[in-house]
Order: C-alpha cells, then structure tokens, then sequence
C-alpha cells in the first residue's frame, strides 16, 4: 500500500506515495527595505509588542516562497489514518509514530478493519510510542464511534470530531486543515514557541495562540500557515538552541537572543 506524508496537504489525502518534506530552507533572506517590523497593542490592558502586518506580510512570503506546499511527516493513506496518526502522535515523535503504524495501516485502514483487529493487537503494533496502551483503547473506541454514528467515515465537523476518544481541538484542526482543506491553526510546543518568539502572538495557551494567529495571518498563507510554523519549530526555531543565524525571518523576528549556539 502506498502511504502520502502527511499532517498537512491540503485537500482530500490521496493514497499515492508522496516526497518526504522539505525542511524549511535556511539563510536565504531577501535584503532591501523591510517593513516596521512592531505594533504596540493593547492586550487584557497591557501593551505587548507585535510584529506589524506588514512584517507578517513579509514573513509568510517568505515560507511560501522556500516551502509553496509544505508537507507534514506523519504517514497516513485517507482521513481515518490521518486521525489515527495524529491521535497516537500526542508526546511522541512523528517518525516514531510513522515506524509503528505502516505495518498497522498495512492491515488495518479503515474503522471497520481496526475494530475487528481488536484492542490487544493494536497495542502489540504501537507499543512503542509513549502511553500505547491507553492510545490502543482511544484507537479501538473512536473507530467504534466512527462506524457506529459516522457510517465509517471521518465527520467534517468540530464537534464531532472532538467528541472521539484521544482527540482534541489539536487534532481536530489538524484533520479540518488535511484532509477537509480548512484553513484551521493546530497549535502544537513548536507552533506556540515559534508564534511568541516571533512576535506573532503574546498568547500563554494553546487556544489564544491559535486565536491570535487566526486574526494576524493573512489568507492567502492560512492553510499552510501552521505547517510552516511546525517545521521552522521543528528544525529552525528549536527550543534549546534555536539557529538564529541561518533563520530564514531573522531580520523580521523579535526574538532577543540572536546569537549562534555553543559547540
């Protein structure tokens, strides 16, 4: 069975291989004349600094222009495996997730087949990803819901989705965006890190991150927005030594500490 990368394509998942990701380019910062990077806003009565729209502006030309269709690297062949992946990928890795489920997904790729495989195999395939056990039960039980209340498809709605076992506002937005094409903001450590060092947001949750960036992120860039924002995370902007010096939004970012990190 062939497999599509995926946390983020854009429309319907289509059960084609797709190229692994791109990681997001380094270095290549266009000079010239850049907007005000700040705005002084009035947040809950204090003024934060933010970037400008203008620095927004240019900052997610800039994505667009290294990454045009960015790629997640969770593996999935249609909704219900995407669901499935980012369900288990909650405290684990994506290539840990990915080594785990391609033998699972082999056997069982939709409700139906994952309910008759039954809760003692699943765990037997992901056993280990981190908190596997209670992840086969939430695996088992939201394909029970899914055949029982959805006719053994993936629903295209908030509420539902939510109402599964082991899926959150997360993963929802994760499944709106990929699979139903919704321009949703899925806030995960890398997206909240990335969105307060920058000065996108000044949000201490993961629902006024998402609502911050939901308001400041022009729509030309919202269905990709926050795939850009998990990879810059995940192989620029790191939350122990971030690459300041070959960051492709330096000159735009009001990060303080740009400064190379020790050997």
């Amino acid at each position: 069975m062939k497999r599509q990368g995926g946390e983020a394509a854009k429309r319907q998942p289509k059960a084609a291989a797709a190229k692994a990701p791109a990681k997001p380019a380094k270095g290549k910062v266009r000079r010239g004349k850049l907007p005000p990077a700040t705005s002084a806003k009035r947040t809950r009565g204090r003024s934060r600094t933010r970037l400008s729209k203008d620095a927004i502006q240019e900052m997610f030309s800039r994505f667009q222009a290294a990454d045009p269709e960015p790629k997640s690297e969770l593996e999935y062949v249609n909704p219900f495996t995407l669901l499935v992946a980012v369900v288990l990928s909650a405290q684990a890795t994506d290539a840990g997730v990915n080594k785990a489920t391609r033998a699972l997904f082999e056997i069982a790729d939709t409700p139906e087949k994952m309910v008759r495989l039954g809760e003692d195999e699943v765990r037997d395939f992901i056993k280990t990803i981190g908190l596997y056990r209670n992840k086969a039960h939430n695996v088992i039980e939201l394909s029970r819901q899914l055949v029982a209340n959805h006719g053994g498809n993936v629903p295209h709605d908030r509420a539902a989705l939510e109402a599964l076992p082991g899926v959150g506002r997360k993963t929802a937005n994760v499944v709106l965006n990929v699979a139903f094409g919704e321009p949703t903001m899925a806030v995960d450590t890398h997206v909240f890190r990335v969105a307060n060092r920058t000065g996108l947001s000044s949000g201490k949750t993961p629902l006024e991150v998402e609502e911050d960036l939901l308001r400041a992120i022009p729509a030309e860039f919202a269905l990709h927005a926050h795939h850009w924002l998990i990879l810059h995370g995940r192989y620029v902007c790191k939350a122990r030594c971030p690459e300041c010096p070959d960051c492709l939004v330096r000159d735009i970012c009001l990060f303080d500490a740009k400064t190379p990190c020790p050997d």
